[in-house]
């Protein structure tokens, strides 16, 4: 990354996961800081208001649709501007879950079965909360997850035992006006993959109290812990391959995460990829690179060289 003098790193934005954003951008500017390299906070209700063509490159620490969907990517790729992670068409083709497990499930890529709702809201118009949810537990039995089909940050995201849970979930959501899928719960372990530069880092296993990995165990709970997965030398190749084969079977470039359920029987599933992780000092990427003895600097430096 000799060739790269002046990065701007571009944040916050209006999702649920502003906060989240704000400190990861925060980190690689420190980061990049003690790399030697200058680089400039550039908040994203700002960015169309800054040329940015006196950067070399731009570093997306965006979360949520502003940052994930594809819609940034699109635009800095007709400016001819570089920037790190993946393009339009990976980003798109990750940030909608059903489209990702659609993908996933041509490429016979194991992923919870699951069902979709166009849009929530409307379903609950034309049937009754009960019919809807008996519907479901039909399909796709006793135990399942609610989601929205376009959101990252476990933002209304439910697991479902029973009519009462789901009833409370109905109430709970923040949004119902939007395309949902409802899947398959999976028990066992919760595992995550960093993907820099079509290398895998080590699978990161994540054990929290919580129900599942959901907004609080990830951001806000104390008893949240990330450890090198413990996996034989054979599952840990066939975790690591999943993840590059869902990489590349989406579109993905340059660097991602992809998430896993492990089941009981030591099977895997994906069950999403993100193309912007987190970069907080205690986000998953980061982690994963220390368990090979990399510094943050030093995982920022190799996001940079995969985006050249």
């Amino acid at each position: 990354m000799e060739e790269i003098k002046n990065i701007a790193i571009i944040y916050g934005g209006s999702s649920a996961e502003r906060e989240v954003s704000i400190e990861s951008g925060e980190g690689i500017y420190n980061g990049l800081s003690k790399m030697g390299v200058n680089s400039t906070l550039i908040e994203y209700a700002d960015f169309e208001k800054i040329s940015l063509g006196n950067f070399d490159l731009v570093f997306i620490a965006l979360h949520g649709h502003e940052g994930e969907s594809g819609e940034l990517q699109k635009v800095l790729s007709e400016r001819n501007i570089k920037y790190t992670g993946s393009s339009l068409k990976g980003c798109s083709q990750t940030w909608n879950k059903r489209i990702c497990k659609e993908i996933l499930l041509e490429n016979n890529i194991g992923t919870p079965k699951w069902i979709s709702v166009s849009n929530l809201e409307i379903d609950l118009k034309s049937l009754s909360a009960e019919e809807l949810y008996q519907k479901i537990k039909s399909e796709m039995g006793e135990e399942i997850f609610m989601k929205p089909s376009e959101d990252g940050s476990s933002i209304d995201i439910f697991k479902i035992k029973s009519k009462r849970s789901f009833m409370n979930a109905i109430n709970d959501c923040i949004n119902l006006n939007r395309e949902f899928i409802f899947e398959e719960a999976i028990s066992g372990k919760e595992i995550t993959v960093g993907i820099i530069d079509n290398k895998c880092l080590p699978p990161v296993e994540i054990q929290t109290n919580n129900i599942f990995y959901n907004y609080e165990a990830k951001y806000l709970s104390n008893e949240t812990s990330l450890i090198e997965a413990d996996l034989s030398e054979e599952k840990k190749e066939e975790i690591q391959q999943m993840a590059l084969n869902a990489f590349h079977a989406c579109g993905c470039k340059s660097w991602a995460r992809v998430d896993f359920l492990q089941d009981n029987n030591g099977n895997f599933f994906v069950i999403e990829i993100n193309t912007a992780p987190g970069m907080t000092s205690h986000s998953l990427v980061p982690k994963a690179g220390s368990f090979l003895g990399l510094s943050y600097e030093e995982v920022l430096k190799n996001i940079i060289n995969a985006s050249l």
